[in-house]
């Protein structure tokens, strides 16, 4: 697996669009249904992934011109962006996201090699920017599900669920509230572990499902636990 932006950048173009052609099935009341996310419409989640195109491409910048340019202007501001654009249609909400992708992908191509070494402030404190791209992936991957149109987390591909379910998992292992638990993914002798494995349960299915457990878009219905006994409550993934 790797995180390197230009190897990740191809598996975030087919991911993309995989997603432009789910919302072009999309009718008007498809948008303005509920979509998998409390309290907010599938208008809602595709408004929010074009902001964060934009978002990225702030960072993006930052890292290429070194100047402190937030990734939202406020919290209040992505707030209210996000309600602004949900009240659209599908045309609109379409040419929105295709076209604030193709500005995140654009600022990919701008970027020096010696910018990817750059950290840059997100939302939720520093991070690397040769992290970004897959910050998008990730986004797209997770936010295709929760749109609720028919593409599942059985439907992400292989080494997108291991990296997503890698990562997960190591924030797992330093969260207090994270219960112990030994992962394994069907077929594969490798194991992941959160917190002490000594009698901890084992928790084995395909990655996709482990990912999605982990993340909260399953219940895990397909995952098997040993000893037999129920699956642990893992915190909620932010």
């Amino acid at each position: 697996m790797t995180s390197d932006p230009l190897l990740l950048t191809g598996e975030l173009d087919e991911a993309t669009g995989r997603l432009l052609r789910t919302v072009t099935t999309l009718g008007a009341a498809d948008i303005a249904a509920p979509s998998l996310l409390p309290g907010w419409t599938r208008a809602h989640v595709l408004t929010h992934l074009a902001r964060n195109a934009d978002a990225f491409v702030n960072l993006l910048t930052a890292a290429r011109t070194g100047e402190a340019i937030p990734m939202y202007a406020s919290p209040e501001a992505r707030t209210a962006d996000i309600e602004a654009g949900a009240g659209r249609g599908p045309a609109d909400l379409m040419d929105d996201l295709r076209h604030s992708s193709q500005r995140f992908t654009a600022a990919v191509a701008e970027m020096p090699v010696e910018a990817w070494g750059a950290t840059v402030q997100t939302r939720r404190g520093p991070w690397p920017a040769a992290m970004l791209v897959w910050g998008r992936l990730r986004e797209v991957e997770v936010h295709h599900v929760d749109l609720g149109a028919g593409y599942r987390p059985a439907d992400w591909p292989d080494a997108f669920a291991q990296r997503l379910l890698h990562e997960v998992a190591a924030g797992l292992a330093g969260n207090p509230d994270a219960p112990a638990m030994v992962l394994r993914f069907d077929g594969v002798r490798h194991e992941l572990v959160v917190g002490d494995p000594e009698g901890a349960p084992t928790i084995t299915g395909p990655a996709p499902e482990l990912a999605a457990w982990l993340t909260g878009r399953s219940a895990g219905d397909t995952l098997t636990v040993t000893p037999d006994g129920p699956l642990p409550t893992p915190p909620e993934w932010i």
